[in-house]
């Protein structure tokens, strides 16, 4: 079944140009040039992935983004300005899945959705051992990878497709360090650059939606130096 992808730009002849090669790599690819409509689209749920440029007449991409969020949560990858780390930070803590910044190579955008289809598609680990496909539960949480839902004392949390995958990543090893090298081979698939902040703002926008543990103990600690560490209530884990 092919992947409806909505294009959001108001660069008609990059648009052109992607929905050429995405086409070919198996994608229907519908553009549209300003955010308004944009947002209309992307709200009418004929489509699986959003791509969408911050700079957007009508409505700024940002804007388009915090619409969308209010009420879904399809995967949206952002184009920014290159060099422009403020726009890539505020784009992953607003709910974006990941970014990409201009201009690039039409097989990077190809390998970043790629890559968010199979964390749709299913949790199971590329670089950790993976567990069977059932519910996970650890404390308060319960994950099920089958429907790529998430439970906190069976109230419902909405996580991006990024979140949801370091949130497996993390119960699955809780109490064990994780480095910031395999978090991002792991959620992100691809290598950890000097410069690159992603799966930190993902940590972050992760530690804000479940909180303390009941305890007051922080959920997800820092470990200098090193990475992250998913603390199991009640332990006596150091940072």
């Amino acid at each position: 079944m092919k992947q409806h992808l909505l294009l959001i730009d108001d660069d008609t002849e990059l648009c052109e140009l992607l929905t050429d090669y995405l086409s070919q790599e198996g994608l229907t690819v519908e553009s549209v040039h300003d955010g308004q409509q944009g947002l209309e689209r992307a709200l009418s749920g004929d489509h699986d992935m959003v791509v969408l440029d911050v700079m957007l007449p009508e409505m700024g991409g940002f804007d388009v983004l915090r619409n969308i969020r209010e009420t879904s949560w399809i995967p949206i990858v952002m184009l920014t300005a290159r060099g422009d780390d403020v726009d890539r930070i505020v784009g992953l803590e607003m709910g974006a899945d990941d970014y990409l910044p201009k201009p690039f190579n039409p097989r990077e955008l190809m390998a970043r959705l790629r890559a968010i289809l199979r964390r749709i598609q299913t949790s199971s680990s590329t670089v950790i051992e993976p567990a069977p496909a059932d519910t996970l539960v650890v404390d308060d949480i319960s994950l099920e990878p089958s429907t790529h839902t998430v439970r906190q004392n069976d109230q419902p949390v909405k996580l991006t497709s990024a979140e949801f995958v370091l949130l497996d990543t993390f119960l699955r090893q809780a109490g064990h360090v994780l480095s910031r090298e395999l978090l991002t081979l792991e959620v992100l698939e691809r290598e950890l650059t000097p410069y690159d902040r992603s799966i930190d703002v993902h940590v972050s926008n992760l530690r804000k939606k479940l909180g303390l543990h009941h305890d007051g103990m922080e959920r997800i600690k820092t470990v200098r130096g090193v990475g992250y560490l998913y603390t199991l209530r009640g332990s006596t884990a150091e940072a």
